[in-house]
Parts: structure tokens; sequence; C-alpha cells
């Protein structure tokens, strides 16, 4: 049976190339052309598009993890330079010229359609129950050309395994910033760089630090044995809450697709598309 760490191998196999959505130079060039004047504009409305033209409460409720203020600077003023449908299509092209670069040669051959083939299935899988933006993804067209279908379906797989993440931390009340504080705590990545990617101030982070202090996960900013316990259960649901769409395509399918997405993944690193330490918190896969 698909276990849950099939979930998290392919994820970690399969990220990288979402996010040169975030991260590569022609993926925030498409974004200019389109309109959008700054990485926070791009980001926010290519990612958001599929939900439509939604406000800022929307944007901070499905994406979790950024400072109301910091979103609501950004959004519903993005929708004044373009418009859902547009921001798709820049995505799009944006990743298409970023696949050329990074991985050359490999669009349109026989392991991009074989890999898009596979991470269709499972995305046609996904249950979107309580799950926004795996539901708004999950409506859009499939693009043809398979490297760009292939993104399409690690996009909503990504997002299905995203709004399952948001689920185990508000279980344990940990959702928005404190599981940021967590997760500096852990190392993952720096404090002050998450304060600044995720706009939240100072006080706001000792506040939330100090929480958590309270409630005996921290201590001394550093994870207690309860802090630790608590995030490795809340990854273990994730995986878990993930599992759906992988145990549809099955072990020899998941198998197949870790193989196929190897050597993308090896290319979008070795371009520079994938930054170390960035906040995304993909590990690196076994």
């Amino acid at each position: 049976m698909t276990s849950p760490a099939t979930a998290r191998r392919l994820w970690a196999l399969g990220e990288p190339l979402h996010a040169v959505t975030y991260f590569a130079d022609e993926a925030r060039s498409a974004a200019e052309s389109a309109g959008l004047s700054g990485f926070w504009a791009g980001y926010f409305a290519m990612r958001a598009a599929p939900l439509g033209p939604v406000g800022a409460g929307v944007v901070t409720a499905t994406f979790a993890s950024f400072a109301p203020a910091f979103v609501a600077v950004r959004v519903p003023a993005v929708w004044d330079e373009v418009s859902p449908a547009g921001a798709l299509a820049a995505r799009l092209a944006g990743v298409d010229a970023a696949v050329a670069r990074a991985v050359p040669g490999w669009r349109g051959s026989a392991e991009a359609w074989e890999a898009a083939e596979l991470a269709r299935r499972a995305a046609e899988a996904v249950d979107v129950l309580g799950r926004p933006l795996t539901a708004a993804n999950a409506e859009l067209p499939w693009p043809e050309p398979p490297h760009l279908m292939l993104w399409q379906a690690l996009t909503t797989l990504r997002e299905h395994r995203g709004d399952g993440h948001l689920a185990a931390l508000l279980q344990r009340e940990l959702l928005g910033l404190p599981s940021l504080v967590l997760a500096a705590a852990a190392g993952a990545t720096a404090a002050d760089w998450l304060q600044r990617a995720r706009g939240w101030s100072p006080d706001e982070w000792a506040a939330a630090a100090d929480q958590l202090a309270g409630r005996g996960l921290l201590a001394g900013g550093s994870l207690t044995a309860e802090g630790l316990a608590i995030r490795a259960a809340v990854e273990a649901d994730t995986d878990r809450l993930a599992l759906g769409p992988w145990a549809a395509l099955g072990d020899a399918g998941c198998d197949r697709l870790a193989e196929l997405l190897a050597p993308v993944r090896r290319g979008v690193v070795a371009a520079g598309d994938w930054p170390a330490h960035n906040p995304i918190g993909a590990p690196e896969p076994d």
C-alpha cells in the first residue's frame, strides 16, 4: 500500500518545478509584462488567480502564513493591474520560459509526456472538500504542452498538500504566525528572513514566541521536547492527509513519476531557481 512517505517524497521532488513560478527570472518578467510590478504583486496575483478576484481576507485565510496587513497592501489592488485570467496566462508563460532554460531539451519529450500523464492522474483524484486552493486549481483547464500539464498537476497536488497542512496546524492552534515561529526555532528558515518574507513585525513575532513558550513548546528560543513532538505530528498528519491522490496513482505509478521528476528537479536546482533556505520548507528528497 502506498505510504505517507510517498506523498512526502513526491512533494520534495515536484515542488522545485512548481516554485519556478515564484523564483525564476522568467516568471517575474511574465508578471511584469502582465502589469504586475514587484515580486509580491506577482506572487499574490498568480497564486490567488484560480480563486478569482478575491479580496485580502480570502488570500490571508487561504495562504495562512502572511500578516493580514502585508496582504492588504497588495490585495485586492493587484486586480486593478491584471485580471485573474491574465495572471493565469502569465504564470504559464513564465513557467514555459523558465523550463526551457533550466531543463533544455526536455519540453515535449517522451519523458515529459509520461510524467505529465502520471501527475495528471493523481491530480484528478484529489479530494477538494475543505480544500479551497485545491478546488480552485483543480477546476482550471489542462494546458496542452506536457511540461505545463505537469506543472499544473504538481501545483494542484501541492495546494492539496498545503490545504491539509493548514488543517493539521489549525487542529493544534498553530495556524499562521505560530507555525512560522516554530519552523524558525527548528532551524528550517531564519527567523528574520521569515519575518520579512511574511510581513510580521518583531513585536508580533516576539508575542507569538512568548505564547508558544507558555504552552511549553519553546524554551530560550529553542524547541522543547514537546515542541519537537508537535512539529513531527503536524508533518505526519500532513503526509497522511496528502496521500489520497498518490494512493489512487498506485505504487508503480508513484515510483515511475519519482524517477521522471528527479532529473527535472536537478535541472531546476542547478539553474538557481530553487533558492537555498527558501520559506517553502520542502525537504531534500530521499
